[in-house]
């Protein structure tokens, strides 16, 4: 395991940000970790350039993005079990904790979040106010990540394009974790009385499954308006290195929200489930709902489906979805999201790096990019903060 890098560790700004594309207004400019995963201690502070991590395998660089994914909704970019990203050496009792200053269109404000001693969950603070839930993070710090892990996201299960899809749609509705969240408690506990009550109390079995309704209704109807929004982004784009994506979202009540009212499709959603407890019973799961719905997507130039792409042609889908992504909520809400990108250059060639990076400069975006080979981001220069990381140490360098 690394050493403990010192305390008072905290690389110095660099010079002041290029006058060329819009500034970014959605950035950190000071990120703090205590505990966190190879760190003991660590401050780092920012502007809002993009911000490039290169060292060797192992140095600690992907924890650092694992660290600002911390400060949105969820279990983060490695999707752990949260006691398992507290420092092996930590002292017993002591849980790891991020925080942040947040640079947004509205001004900075303080972010942070911690694993609660003993409980297992995490607290959220903004502004050193304890937050109700972890959607506040996601109305203030949207954030979209690609991982190397992704790179197969198009032939893996439906789970994976379903969580890829719902990141996405975090920065539109803050809410929809929330959704996701009370959707998937209320199926649990029908699942569970399901399986385990030989003779369900019909009223609690209706109440549970009028939550899922209205939950799951709202969950589909923001997947489905996201989707609508993105192929109309990708339709403005002309052919280039990222091709474009024909998207289309595969579910049931998404179906049904194409022809009739969102009260409707709620309405259908609940007697579908109260026609199918003994099915779902026998299955000990819910067999229709949003959980089961998937993302489509095809390459459009070639009218083939994304799975059947080359690996190369398969990134760039999946980057041109999230620069799309990222346009349409620069447009909506007067920033782009922050984008985590482990180890995204390694495999793209150079024509599309160069567009890669000029798309993250012309939106304004702050970018977090790692690699092993600081020659992949040497044209970005110092339009960009560049930090070496090895053994849990981070200095700056020059651009």
């Amino acid at each position: 395991m690394s050493q403990d890098p010192m305390p008072e560790q905290a690389p110095q700004s660099g010079p002041a940000p290029s006058p060329s594309g819009p500034p970014a207004r959605i950035a950190l400019t000071r990120l703090t970790l205590t505990e966190f995963r190879c760190y003991g201690q660590l401050r780092i502070e920012l502007d809002p350039r993009p911000v490039v991590l290169t060292g060797p395998n192992g140095a600690g660089k992907t924890n650092l993005l694992e660290a600002v994914s911390f400060l949105s909704p969820g279990r983060g970019l490695r999707r752990a079990p949260l006691p398992e990203v507290t420092r092996r050496q930590a002292a017993e009792g002591k849980g790891w904790a991020v925080a942040a200053q947040l640079l947004t269109p509205t001004g900075e404000i303080a972010l942070g979040t911690e694993l609660e001693p003993g409980e297992g969950r995490r607290a959220v603070r903004i502004d050193g106010r304890p937050a109700p839930s972890q959607t506040a993070l996601g109305a203030r710090a949207p954030m979209v990540w690609l991982t190397p892990q992704m790179d197969r996201l198009f032939g893996d299960a439906a789970s994976q394009r379903r969580r890829f899809l719902d990141r996405l749609v975090y920065g539109f509705h803050p809410d929809h974790a929330g959704q996701l969240a009370a959707y998937e408690r209320a199926m649990r506990e029908r699942n569970r009385l399901l399986k385990d009550a030989p003779r369900p109390d019909p009223a609690w079995l209706t109440a549970l499954e009028d939550a899922m309704a209205a939950a799951g209704a709202a969950v589909a109807a923001a997947r489905r308006e996201l989707v609508a929004r993105l192929r109309g982004a990708e339709s403005l784009m002309v052919d280039g290195p990222f091709p474009r994506a024909d998207l289309a979202i595969d579910g049931r009540i998404e179906a049904w929200l194409d022809d009739r009212p969102a009260v409707d499709a709620e309405e259908a959603f609940r007697r579908l489930l109260c026609d199918n407890r003994r099915i779902d019973a026998a299955a000990g799961a819910a067999t229709e709902g949003p959980h089961r719905s998937d993302l489509s997507v095809h390459h459009r130039s070639k009218a083939m489906p994304a799975a059947q792409c080359s690996t190369g042609e398969q990134k760039a889908l999946l980057i041109g979805i999230v620069l799309a992504n990222a346009r349409l909520l620069a447009g909506e809400r007067g920033a782009p999201p922050l984008l985590l990108l482990d180890e995204v250059a390694a495999h793209l060639d150079g024509t599309r790096r160069a567009a890669l990076y000029e798309e993250i400069l012309a939106l304004g975006a702050q970018a977090w990019m790692t690699g092993t080979d600081t020659a992949l981001f040497a044209p970005l220069g110092d339009r960009a903060r560049h930090f070496g990381v090895d053994d849990a140490r981070v200095t700056e360098q020059n651009g």
